[in-house]
């Protein structure tokens, strides 16, 4: 008996469960995700992970979020960890971009003596004064955040520019900052990592890695890769 060619693609073509981005499946507390940007594809994501939490790819192989309690702070935390890693890889790379010196050079005026500078201007309070201002500061906007709930998106005086108002893009503004927060955490730890392994500061690198690509890289710096 012949077939059509149209009979046969209606029987052979994917069940309509494959049709859309995402297959989930429980299965002993867990569900099997298969969704463009899954951590590993195919791999059972963790079910405690709601699906509308910014940036989750259902990572959690330690089960450390299981608890709500623990998720939340762990959520919380990742968020300000990033804010702070952006800030500082900002403040690394603008300070080094606009000749004031490096990272690595810049707190060594509280271990030798001497005094702070802000983008060349000397900071006229000792290491005890700089330390109360910081612990005040910290304080009162922890005290801020606190009040509010203990949110990482308290929006208000936290959102001058109001981008929290418009509601359709709190999601996607959410899942932005949180990649750029983990991009700039990796990036630190890049620049400590390479401090230590070269003694130079990220954009002189990246400058000797520019004008040659093959004899600076991570392979050659005699530490990244052990009798190389």
């Amino acid at each position: 008996m012949a077939i059509s060619m149209r009979t046969l693609s209606a029987k052979t073509a994917a069940p309509r469960g494959f049709a859309g981005r995402r297959v989930s499946a429980v299965s002993n507390g867990c569900r099997t995700v298969m969704k463009a940007g899954n951590w590993l594809p195919g791999s059972e994501a963790p079910a405690w992970l709601p699906e509308d939490l910014p940036g989750n790819y259902g990572f959690d192989p330690l089960a450390l979020a299981k608890e709500p309690a623990s998720l939340k702070r762990f959520t919380e935390s990742e968020v300000i960890h990033g804010r702070w890693a952006m800030l500082g890889v900002a403040g690394c790379l603008g300070v080094e971009l606009l000749g004031f010196g490096n990272w690595y050079d810049a707190p060594l005026w509280a271990v030798n003596g001497g005094k702070a500078t802000w983008f060349g201007i000397e900071v006229p309070f000792d290491l005890n004064a700089l330390l109360a201002f910081e612990f005040i500061a910290m304080a009162a906007a922890e005290a801020q955040r606190n009040d509010a709930g203990g949110v990482v998106y308290p929006g208000g005086a936290f959102d001058p520019l109001g981008f929290a108002k418009d509601s359709s893009k709190a999601g996607e503004l959410k899942l932005k900052e949180i990649k750029n927060g983990r991009l700039a955490m990796l990036a630190f730890i890049g620049f400590v990592a390479q401090h230590a392994a070269t003694g130079k500061s990220p954009l002189a690198a990246l400058s000797e890695h520019l004008a040659n690509p093959w004899g600076a890289n991570f392979a050659t710096n005699g530490v990244s890769v052990p009798f190389f």
